[in-house]
C-alpha cells in the first residue's frame, strides 16, 4: 500500500463492490495515505446486481431481492454502507457499475430517478452502463446528473464535465498513450492494469514536465 501510494495519485476501490470493508479499516486507508491522494469507491453490488449475478456467489452473499437501484429496503441499505466508507475515504467520486441484465426499459429508468432523486448528492456519481443505446443513456445522464462513465476505446463519453475512463482490455502503448489529457481518471481494470498504468504515468510526467498545466489522475 505504502509503494502504491509513493507511485500514484489515485485508486478505485473495488472491495466495496463485492463486499463492503469496515468503515474503520477505511479511515485507516485514509490515515495512511497522503494528503492530496484520492480514493474513488466502486458502489457495492446490492444496489446494481441481482442476485442471479455470479459476484454475488464470489463474495459469499446470500440476499434474496435486490440490485437493478429497486426501491427497496436492501438496496437504500447497502446505499448508507457505500456512503458511510466512501466519506471515510474522504472520496468524492462513486462509480455505479450496472450489468448488461440491467436492460433499458422504463422501469430501469424510472428506478434509477426514484433512487438518485432519494440520495444524498454530497459526491460526483458516475454511471457505467451496458448495452444502452447512446440515446438512452444522455438522456439518464443528462436527467439524473450522472458522469457516463466509459472505455473511451469502445465508447465516448456523452454526459459530465469530468471524464472518466475505464479501460477493460489490453492495448499497443501507442493506444495507451493515446488517452494522454482526455480524461480527468484513467483507470485500467484488465490484466496488464499495472505495467498499462506506469507507462501513462512516465509518459504523463514527461509531459508535465514541459507542460504544467496538463492535469491527469491515474
Amino acid at each position: 500500500m505504502e509503494k502504491y501510494f509513493r507511485t500514484f495519485e489515485v485508486v478505485e476501490v473495488q472491495k466495496t463492490f463485492y463486499k463492503p470493508l469496515a468503515v474503520e479499516t477505511a479511515r485507516k486507508w485514509r490515515e495512511k495515505a497522503p494528503e492530496d491522494f484520492e480514493f474513488t469507491v466502486k458502489a457495492w453490488q446490492v444496489i446494481t446486481h441481482p442476485p442471479s449475478s455470479p459476484t454475488y456467489r464470489k463474495a459469499n452473499l446470500r440476499i434474496e431481492d435486490a440490485g437493478f437501484f429497486k426501491p427497496i429496503k436492501q438496496v437504500f441499505e447497502a446505499w448508507e454502507v457505500t456512503r458511510e466508507i466512501a466519506r471515510a475515504l474522504k472520496a468524492k467520486f462513486i462509480l455505479f457499475q450496472t450489468p448488461r441484465s440491467f436492460r433499458e426499459s422504463e422501469e430501469s429508468f424510472r428506478n434509477m430517478r426514484e433512487f438518485f432523486s432519494s440520495v444524498e448528492r454530497e459526491f460526483v456519481f458516475g454511471w457505467e452502463p451496458r448495452g444502452w443505446s447512446d440515446d438512452a443513456v444522455k438522456k439518464v445522464c443528462e436527467s439524473l446528473n450522472l458522469v457516463h462513465v466509459v472505455d473511451p476505446f469502445k465508447n465516448q463519453p456523452l454526459f459530465g464535465e469530468l471524464r472518466y475512463f475505464r479501460i477493460h482490455e489490453n492495448h499497443s502503448e501507442s493506444e495507451v498513450f493515446s488517452l494522454l489529457g482526455k480524461a480527468d481518471y484513467v483507470m485500467f481494470n484488465n490484466p496488464f492494469m499495472l505495467q498499462d498504468a506506469l507507462k501513462l504515468k512516465s509518459r504523463r510526467d514527461e509531459v508535465e514536465g514541459k507542460n504544467p498545466e496538463s492535469a491527469q489522475r491515474l
